[in-house]
């Protein structure tokens, strides 16, 4: 390998046009593929296989109106007083005319909704009246009958069967009363009367429903505003695809150029890394984006493509720059020293990017379709920063020549530079109390994490200022905590019910659902039209993500069938989110034994050593686990969020996985950066100890400009206006803090320093079989001379 990327950089550097030229077309194909490819990104997350999934099959077969998205429009008025009849009549008018809406299946126009239900309650009282009259009146034509003393049995008969009928009819009406009480705590106008839900249900189900559809529904309601009035929309309406670049994330590449800069001392060759890792977020992007219409891709997807391109990019071309840089300074004929440094730390940039490719490839493993296809967008991001590095960055170095150093730099080009043999390894004291405050340290950053809770965004973690945390708080504040996650329960019925056994069956089904703890009410809303399949909703005490409201969906999941014949099912946004949240928090376990599998095979494979891959993957862990409990206080705990502009709440439901395949590679390519110059100078005769500090003093000025242009890029997107790309960059940035500047930096070198010549000890059979991965490129380097 390292010979083949020799040979490719000395092309490149010869025949620089003809490859800028080449990735110019690739550029383009890629642009050309997403104008016509690009359909549209998803909002939504699903894995198959669920019990909600299963629920809303047998609602889009029995109650295919059911089964569709839906969310809410909230009105309420400016100064806190009830509606007047103009703003009444103006949002009837706005619900009417968005039946008309593409995609739109219903709008629910809530003024009615009370209205109907003010008249099933005054129906239940005068029907209450009525039968009390009527009883009254029996009673007298009984006494009648009675007083007379004369068997009259044809009179007698004729009052027993209005009675039977006054006691049937008031059966009915007390069964009608009760599933009206039990859904009196659903409301869609506030008791005030300065709030109300306007419920828009859609035809297509959440995954498949078009931006443009939800778009279509918000310019409808804000179309005409009405004075005194605002309006806000749930999640499900307002959430959109997070915008791919914004103020942070350019922030955050401005820094990364500024340590560029100090570290090349050249503003060309600190702007070649920016150019060729933007070249590959660009292909990746729009390249990705051109399978949107085949595959249903989350939002989530190609942000994650950018940040990893982005950062990978730079770091890898930072790699073959400073090598390049440093062969020049030696005396190197320039394209000698391309095709040198494009075999070297070129052939290091190639593993360290196959690492990271093989660990978000791993990702579906998982069996997540959503995830799967995250780190596959990812992997392949990854793969074109690698193939740019190893290509377009020797072309742009042998287009610039010498100039890639500068004025003061090339003054000094040929000049001795001698070996430094004087390192010293550290004292034994400083190793172990380095050792036991670092691990201290993650372990005491780490205990949030054992207090993790998973979940989906919803609108309380929006952005303060945003349409979906201004809905959430007021449906809150006006319907209580639960109206903002209603779960829809389906009940089986037997066959062959009449109208009246159907009620029956209904009361008999909202009344065990009632008796659950943490129901706040319970309403039939629809039965299939062969009286097989009964839909429910159900409010919640409490919010969509709250532990009370997952307990609920499982008690209602564990509850035998109603009356032995009636078994229920659960569905809704809040149960959907809840079985995804839980799928995927089951897999995590899995993943990350395969990750730490993959760490230690890799590792042996490269190092021949036991105890290095041990103590790196171990490492590696601590610092995982340490970002895992930052994230909790943060994002769960609400520590520092203020300033950082974020609301508290469960953690992104599949972000502790994703961080375990991106920050194992990222670990991979430090620990390979560092570790691999230990061992060189170990097998140069180096003592194992002196060896340590060469290796550290060799790659700690490379490993620590790419820590602060990881940390710099993926910080830059804590700023986003989307809660999950804030948290993902959150984690990333942390990850790599810790795991490149406290575990490899600080906890490893002392650690190896502990071990000494323990540290390279491998069985003499292992040894044997193993292949001799020189990943340095050492051997090539034996060959050829640069200068």
């Amino acid at each position: 390998m390292a010979e083949l990327l020799h040979r490719l950089g000395k092309l490149a550097a010869r025949r620089t046009w003809v490859v800028i030229a080449a990735w110019v077309v690739v550029a383009a194909i890629a642009a050309g593929g997403f104008a016509i490819g690009f359909k549209g990104l998803t909002t939504s997350f699903d894995i198959p296989g669920t019990a909600s999934g299963a629920v809303t099959d047998e609602l889009q077969e029995h109650l295919p109106d059911f089964s569709g998205a839906a969310g809410s429009v909230v009105f309420e008025t400016t100064d806190g007083t009830a509606f007047t009849a103009e703003q009444h009549e103006q949002i009837s008018a706005l619900v009417a005319d968005g039946r008309d809406l593409p995609e739109v299946a219903d709008v629910v126009d809530p003024f009615d909704v009370e209205q109907q239900r003010a008249e099933r309650q005054q129906e239940v009282v005068d029907g209450r009246k009525q039968i009390e009259d009527g009883r009254t009146q029996l009673d007298a034509q009984q006494a009648q009958l009675d007083a007379q003393g004369a068997q009259l049995p044809e009179q007698q008969a004729q009052l027993d069967d209005a009675r039977d009928e006054l006691d049937e009819k008031s059966e009915q009406l007390e069964t009608g009363a009760e599933l009206l009480e039990l859904s009196s705590g659903i409301r869609v106008v506030s008791e005030d009367g300065s709030t109300a839900l306007v419920n828009v249900a859609f035809t297509q189900p959440r995954l498949e429903l078009s931006e443009e559809t939800k778009n279509a529904v918000i310019e409808h309601f804000e179309s005409e505003p009405i004075d005194g009035t605002e309006a806000s929309f749930s999640s499900d309406i307002a959430q959109g695809p997070p915008p791919l670049f914004g103020v942070g994330e350019i922030v955050g590449v401005v820094f990364a150029a500024v340590v560029l800069l100090v570290m090349l001392g050249s503003i060309l060759a600190a702007a070649l890394p920016l150019v060729t890792a933007i070249l590959g977020i660009a292909v990746a992007a729009t390249g990705s984006l051109a399978f949107s219409g085949v595959v249903q891709m989350a939002s989530v997807t190609p942000v994650l493509a950018i940040m990893l391109g982005l950062a990978v990019g730079i770091d890898y071309s930072l790699f073959i720059i400073n090598r390049h840089r440093k062969q020049l300074l030696e005396g190197a004929e320039v394209r000698e020293s391309i095709g040198l440094a494009n075999g070297t730390a070129g052939n290091a940039v190639v593993f360290a990017g196959a690492t990271v490719i093989v660990a978000l490839l791993a990702l579906n493993v998982t069996g997540v379709p959503f995830l799967g296809l995250m780190g596959t967008v990812g992997a392949i991001a990854v793969a074109i920063a690698v193939l740019i590095a190893v290509t377009l960055t020797p072309a742009l170095l042998g287009l610039l020549g010498p100039r890639v150093l500068g004025r003061r730099a090339r003054a000094r080009i040929g000049e001795e530079h001698h070996e430094d043999t004087t390192s010293r390894p550290m004292p034994t004291w400083r190793a172990v109390l380095t050792v036991a405050m670092t691990a201290a340290a993650l372990l005491t950053i780490a205990i949030p994490a054992l207090s993790m809770r998973v979940g989906l965004p919803d609108g309380s973690t929006a952005p303060e200022h945003s349409a979906e945390y201004e809905a959430f708080t007021t449906t809150e504040d006006a319907f209580g905590a639960g109206a903002n996650g209603p779960l829809l329960v389906t009940a089986e019925l037997p066959a062959g019910l009449d109208d009246d056994a159907v009620v029956e069956a209904q009361l008999d089904v909202a009344r065990t659902i009632a008796e659950q703890h943490d129901v706040a009410a319970v309403a039939p809303i629809a039965v299939s039209d062969d009286d097989r399949l009964a839909a429910f909703q159900v409010v919640p005490e409490e919010g969509p993500n709250s532990v009370s409201t997952g307990e609920l969906v499982q008690a209602l999941r564990e509850l035998p069938p109603v009356d032995g014949d009636m078994p229920l099912g659960v569905a809704g946004q809040a149960a959907i989110n809840i079985d995804i949240s839980e799928n995927l928090a089951n897999v995590l376990p899995l993943y990350l034994v395969v990750v730490v599998g993959l760490s230690l095979l890799i590792m042996i494979l490269v190092f021949r050593s036991i105890l290095v891959p041990l103590i790196a993957t171990g490492g590696f862990i601590l610092s995982l686990f340490a970002t895992y409990g930052a994230i909790v206080a943060v994002f769960q705990w609400g520590w520092f969020a203020e300033p950082l502009g974020i609301q508290p709440g469960p953690i992104l439901s599949f972000l502790p996985v994703i961080l375990v395949g991106i920050l194992f590679g990222l670990a991979m390519d430090y620990q390979l950066f560092l570790a691999s110059g230990m061992r060189e100078a170990y097998v140069h005769g180096a003592s194992a100890r002196i060896a340590v500090a060469r290796g550290f003093r060799a790659g700690r000025t490379v490993v620590t400009a790419a820590g602060l242009i990881m940390v710099s890029v993926f910080g830059g997107f804590v700023f986003a206006e989307s809660t999950m790309i804030r948290s993902i960059g959150f984690g990333l940035a942390l990850g790599v803090l810790l795991d490149a500047f406290v575990v490899r930096m600080l906890l490893m070198p002392a650690l190896m320093h502990l071990l000494g010549r323990s540290a390279w000890w491998i069985p003499r059979w292992l040894d044997r079989i193993l292949p001799n991965v020189d990943v340095e490129g050492a051997a090539l380097e034996r060959r050829h001379h640069a200068a």
